[in-house]
């Protein structure tokens, strides 16, 4: 029989395992023999894919390139139904102050487009506090142990809020980083943010990221909410839409 691929540079090797779906580089290429899992597990596979795929970032920055490839390739907003679309639907431990959750089209009476044209929809408060929460599984969501335990990649949280012109009102936003046992491991809690009544309506993010936050993180808990500050009936507590958690690369 002729040579074998062991006898292909190194280089070249590299190049026809990047063919390889990423996948099937770790479950099955990885087991074929020591030098393919040196080349899996090494800086230039994973380099090469990234490129191929468009994914970039500073050479300084690389930590680990097989961790950034699939981070890169696993981002997405991990909020289910953030801009109403599905009414309520995936969001528990709903408290439904005064009148309770609403749905309404943007821009609404006494409100502003969206800076995005992709947002449609938007939740809004009554005269008693209305909080709804998300509990994030990330493990359910493909970020294993080992990542989160070790690289602990940064997690980032986002949200927008806005009042009616007419209208004043509060809003909060709490986010908790929990271990397996529900434990607080990390957490970010905003001010109550006050919106005076006669604003312009417009629509504001808040933002906050977790890096550095140690082991054990399985969970990212999401919960906000406000009221209005007038106490009129209906509908004119403030307005939250467009939420997201992403895991960053």
């Amino acid at each position: 029989p002729g040579p074998g691929m062991e006898s292909l540079p190194e280089a070249v090797l590299i190049r026809i395992l990047a063919s390889i779906p990423a996948v099937e580089l770790l479950l099955v290429c990885r087991l074929v023999c020591c030098q393919w899992k040196d080349l899996v597990d090494g800086a230039a596979l994973w380099m090469l894919k990234c490129q191929q795929e468009g994914l970039t970032r500073a050479e300084s920055d690389a930590e680990n390139w097989q961790n950034f490839y699939f981070l890169s390739k696993k981002r997405k907003n991990l909020i289910k139904n953030p801009c109403g679309e599905e009414d309520l639907e995936h969001w528990g431990e709903v408290e439904n102050g005064g009148d309770g959750w609403k749905i309404e089209e943007l821009p609404g009476d006494f409100g502003k487009e969206f800076p995005s044209e992709e947002v449609h929809k938007y939740f809004v408060t009554s005269y008693e506090w209305c909080r709804k929460a998300q509990v994030i599984d990330l493990r359910a969501e493909g970020y294993w142990e080992e990542l989160m335990d070790t690289t602990q990649p940064k997690i980032m949280v986002r949200d927008w809020y806005a009042g009616r012109s007419d209208a004043g009102c509060l809003y909060e936003l709490c986010v908790k980083l929990l271990s397996e046992n529900e434990d607080v491991l990390a957490e970010y809690k905003s001010e109550t943010v006050t919106i005076p009544q006669d604003n312009d309506a417009s629509w504001t993010e808040i933002c906050h990221t977790f890096s550095s936050y140690g082991p054990g993180v399985r969970f990212v808990r999401f919960e906000h909410g406000g009221q209005d500050t007038l106490f009129w009936k209906g509908w004119y507590g403030v307005r939250v839409t467009n939420s997201s958690v992403t895991v960053e690369p």
